[in-house]
């Protein structure tokens, strides 16, 4: 229609939604569906966060707030980054969000110019590309192959590199591979980017609290004290508290970044609810108890799907160091008869036809950035994951 934006032609709707609400689509028509495709906690809302909400809505804390958040929260968030990360920051270097995608929207709104380049490890979670497309910049994908762990190597980087870029974006643990960048690891890419010194770095640690076995999560600007003042420092309470609906990330960096971030938000939603953000204080601040029961629990998940998906026939599947997601690649399955008799030409089509003839609901690699692959997400429980990967299996082994 002639009316709407242009922007619009710049990007994709979200490849998790339309596959999630497809299978929510054929549960309403009666079908038996599994959904392994939504990256969202089956954990609820640990009690003592919900009674801090309802202690805020008794105390009348229901008014507008801040822009960049109330000032317990941003103390909160202070005490966590220096308390987990060695990361030093005042209140007025935090902003508080509608969500870790709001707080990365709105560093991207705030900082891109046309022509401007962002660089993006592949696969990448969905909504990098699209976010960087419609603040007018260019992304710049790099592939990290499975033969590297679904991890960005130095020299890519250093390759990857123009007079163009503005900044990369790096998260680990990654939705949707999982993998997780070691300290080492980590070291390598920020020893490329102190070369670099016109290039900022976006970190997404959403996952942080989600990384299993002996692994030691870091961030960039933890590994490289020198990158700190071209580095923002995005999180959130969505996935190690289950308080996805509660719609609060957050982000430490540069007074003058986050300056022109709340310019930017002021004009857009203003201050993120009242409520949510007193559940977020305490979240921070209070017990911690709940992080090692949702840690145990992922881990016995992660290792029963990797187990059954590498019994699948003609999947590969890695093992990842976090988050809850696998990354398998279906690469001998392309080719292949499905039951339904039509052939497997895409990763889009093993899941297309995993939904149709098993009601498993996972998403495609190329949503990602990456394939042939496919991506599960293992927040849900052992009893439906064993069944899902059982009928994985099963489409696999009747391929033809």
């Amino acid at each position: 229609m002639a009316f709407l934006s242009d922007a619009l032609k710049r990007v994709k709707p979200s490849a998790t939604t339309t596959i999630t609400q497809k299978g929510r689509d054929m549960q309403a028509k009666g079908r038996n569906i599994i959904s392994l495709s939504v990256g969202e906690p089956d954990f609820d809302t640990p009690d003592h966060i919900k009674a801090a909400a309802i202690d805020a809505i008794r105390r009348g804390e229901t008014k507008y707030t801040p822009v960049v958040g109330i000032p317990k929260l941003r103390e909160a968030i202070c005490g966590k980054f220096k308390r987990e990360n060695e990361l030093d920051y005042k209140s007025s270097q935090i902003i508080v969000g509608t969500g870790g995608k709001h707080v990365i929207y709105n560093a991207l709104l705030a900082t891109l110019n046309p022509g401007d380049e962002v660089i993006v490890p592949a696969p990448y979670w969905v909504s990098y590309p699209e976010m960087i497309a419609l603040c007018g910049g260019t992304p710049v994908t790099v592939d990290c192959g499975i033969e590297h762990a679904f991890k960005l190597q130095p020299g890519d980087l250093d390759r990857a590199i123009t007079k163009k870029t503005k900044w990369v974006i790096l998260n680990s643990p990654s939705n949707p591979s999982g993998a997780a960048y070691s300290r080492a690891e980590m070291k390598a890419l920020t020893d490329v980017l102190l070369r670099h010194p016109h290039v900022w770095i976006l970190t997404d640690d959403m996952y942080e609290h989600l990384v299993y076995g002996d692994f030691e999560f870091v961030t960039p600007a933890q590994v490289e004290p020198a990158l700190y003042e071209r580095t923002l420092t995005m999180n959130g309470v969505s996935k190690a508290y289950a308080m996805t609906g509660w719609r609060i990330g957050y982000a430490g960096g540069p007074e003058h970044l986050i300056r022109a971030m709340e310019t930017v938000q002021g004009h857009q939603t203003s201050g993120t609810s009242a409520i949510s953000q007193w559940a977020a204080v305490e979240a921070l601040s209070g017990p911690q108890d709940h992080l090692k029961v949702f840690r145990k629990a992922f881990e016995e998940r992660r290792d029963l799907v990797l187990s059954m998906l590498n019994q699948a026939k003609g999947i590969v599947c890695p093992k990842p160091e976090g988050a809850f997601y696998v990354y398998p690649n279906c690469a001998a399955t392309i080719g292949k008869k499905a039951p339904s008799g039509k052939t497997i030409a895409t990763d889009e089509d093993f899941v297309t036809e995993l939904l149709e003839t098993e009601g498993v609901a996972a998403v495609h690699g190329t949503a990602f950035g990456l394939g042939p692959n496919f991506r599960i997400s293992y927040a849900t429980s052992n009893a439906l994951l064993e069944e899902a990967c059982t009928k994985i299996q099963r489409f696999c082994a009747e391929l033809r």
